[in-house]
C-alpha cells in the first residue's frame, strides 16, 4: 500500500479539519503534551458556530485557545480526566469539571460506553514507513480512544517523541480521517519543581527502605523528585520501573546506572510507563529509546501487573490525612485540585507484591491564605475533601517528622502513629480531638 500517497489524500488544514465538529459533539482534544495546537486555535475561530460542545482531555499544560473568550463556556465545556493548574482555574470559572474516575479504568470506558466520540484529536509523531503515527510519551487510553471514533484527526509534530512500547502506542493511517500539519511547537514541559528540605527529610525516610533490585512508581512533585535525586546518589542497584507517569528523576536514576529492569519477573529490563511529563531532557531520552515501554494504562496500572512485581516501591503525595487513615489526593474542601489518578491502584499493587511498599508522603503543615500554619494530619478531613485512599488500604505514611506503617491497627493505634508524625505544634491539640472522637487510648501522648 502507498502510504504516503494515502497521507496526502488525508492532508487538510486544521481549518478544514474542524469543520467536522457539530453543536453537540463530544470531541476528544487529546491527553497531556498531546493536546491539540493548531487545531485547537481553528476550533476557537468557529466558536460563534457552535453550542453545546463537549471536550474531553486532560493534565492541561497551556492554556486553550479556545477558552480565550469571556463567554467561552456558552459554548464549550471541558470535560477533565485528570486536572492540571491550568484547569483548576478553568474549573473556578465554571466551564471545566472533573470526570471521577480511577485512571486505569478509561481504556475500558472508551470501548464500553454506549456511544462513540463524534471526533477525537491529538498531537502525533510523523507517520512512519508502516503508516502509523506514534501517540509520543502518551499510550495511556488513546488507543481505546481511537478505536471507538466516529472520525480521527492527526496533528503532526516533529517534534513529538517517538515511544516504542508493547500495544496501543500509536494509531495507522488506514483508521485516520484526517491530518494536519502543525506548526510543531515544543512539546509543553512539566518540571517537578526545586526540592524543600522538607522533601529531602521525606526522600531521606523513604530511600532507606529501598531494597536493591526494587521496582519503583514515582509521583510527581518535589518530593518525588527528591526521592529520585537520592535514589541516584545512592548506593542501590538493579532497579526497575513501572509507573503511571514517567517524569525526569526516571532519567537522572537511569543515566546514575541505577535501572536496568534486570531483577523484573515482568517486562524484564524494560521501564513500563502510561505516560509522561517533563523536561526537554526527558522527551529526548524517550525518543527511540528501547530500555522504555509505552504502554496502555490498563496495564501499567492494573494491580495485576504491580503484584506480579517483586519488592514494588510506590510513592505518592497527598493534600492531607486524617486520623482514620482516610487520605485526601485531590481536593482543598470543596475546591478541586487533582484527580483519583491511579494512587489506589498503585498502594493497592504495591502491599500485594512480594516485598512491596507504598508511602504516601505530605509535608506536617502548610500555610493558609491568612498567613497561619496549619497541619496536614486533621482529626477528620475537612467538610467536602475527598477520600482517594480508604483508611483500609494505606501502607505507609511519611511527613519530615518521621514514617509510620498504618496498616492492620486499631483505630487509636492508627491516631497515635499519625500524630508521632505531625508537626509538634499540633500534636496536643490533635490528641484532644483523638480523645472527644474516641480513638485515643494512651494518655502519655
Amino acid at each position: 500500500m502507498d502510504y504516503l500517497k494515502e497521507y496526502r489524500q488525508k492532508l487538510v488544514s486544521a481549518k478544514q479539519a474542524v469543520e467536522l465538529i457539530q453543536s453537540g459533539d463530544w470531541v476528544d482534544y487529546g491527553w497531556c503534551v498531546n493536546t491539540v495546537d493548531a487545531l485547537d486555535r481553528a476550533l476557537a475561530k468557529r466558536t460563534d458556530q457552535l453550542t453545546d460542545v463537549n471536550l474531553r482531555g486532560g493534565i492541561l499544560l497551556k492554556p486553550l485557545a479556545i477558552f480565550e473568550r469571556e463567554d467561552a463556556g456558552e459554548h464549550f465545556t471541558w470535560n477533565s480526566w485528570h486536572m492540571s493548574g491550568i484547569e483548576r482555574k478553568m474549573a473556578a470559572r465554571g466551564y471545566a469539571y472533573y470526570a471521577p474516575l480511577r485512571y486505569s479504568e478509561l481504556p475500558r470506558y472508551y470501548r464500553e460506553f454506549e456511544r462513540s466520540e463524534d471526533v477525537v484529536m491529538f498531537q502525533a509523531a510523523p507517520m512512519d514507513e508502516h503508516g502509523f503515527f506514534n501517540f509520543g510519551p502518551n499510550a495511556s487510553h488513546l488507543g481505546a480512544m481511537c478505536e471507538r471514533a466516529k472520525h480521527v484527526i492527526v496533528e503532526v509534530n516533529q517534534n513529538m517523541p517517538r515511544c516504542l512500547g508493547g500495544t496501543e502506542c500509536g494509531v495507522h493511517i488506514s483508521d485516520v480521517t484526517y491530518i494536519v500539519e502543525g506548526e510543531n511547537p515544543p512539546i509543553s514541559e512539566l518540571g517537578a519543581g526545586t526540592a524543600t528540605e522538607v522533601d529531602q527529610a521525606v526522600a531521606n525516610l523513604i530511600v532507606e527502605e529501598i531494597p536493591n533490585g526494587a521496582c519503583l512508581q514515582l509521583g510527581i512533585g518535589g518530593m518525588p523528585n527528591a526521592v529520585g535525586a537520592l535514589i541516584a546518589e545512592s548506593d542501590l542497584k538493579d532497579l526497575g520501573v513501572h509507573t503511571e507517569m514517567y517524569v525526569d528523576a526516571f532519567v537522572d536514576i537511569a543515566r546514575a546506572g541505577k535501572i536496568n529492569g534486570m531483577k523484573k519477573s515482568i517486562d524484564r529490563g524494560r521501564q513500563v510507563y502510561a505516560f509522561g511529563a517533563g523536561t526537554k531532557k526527558m522527551y529526548d531520552y524517550m525518543n527511540e529509546n528501547p530500555e522504555l515501554m509505552s504502554a496502555p494504562v490498563d496495564y501499567t496500572n492494573d494491580i495485576r501487573s504491580i503484584a506480579a512485581l517483586d519488592h514494588f516501591i510506590s510513592i505518592n503525595n497527598a493534600v492531607d490525612i486524617d486520623l482514620f487513615g482516610q487520605v485526601n489526593a485531590e481536593s482543598a474542601g470543596i475546591r478541586h485540585i487533582s484527580g483519583a489518578g491511579g494512587q489506589q491502584d498503585f498502594v493497592l499493587g504495591a502491599y500485594l507484591s512480594n516485598g512491596g511498599k507504598s508511602f504516601i508522603c505530605l509535608s506536617s503543615t502548610f500555610k493558609g491564605k491568612d498567613g497561619t500554619l496549619k497541619s496536614r494530619i486533621r482529626p477528620t478531613l475537612e467538610h467536602g475533601s475527598i477520600v482517594t485512599d480508604t483508611r483500609a488500604n494505606v501502607h505507609y505514611v511519611v511527613t519530615e517528622y518521621g514514617k509510620v506503617n498504618v496498616k492492620g491497627l486499631s483505630v487509636w493505634q492508627k491516631a497515635e502513629a499519625l500524630i508521632s508524625i505531625a508537626h509538634p505544634e499540633f500534636r496536643e491539640e490533635l490528641v484532644k480531638e483523638a480523645e472527644k472522637m474516641k480513638i485515643w487510648r494512651r494518655s502519655n501522648k
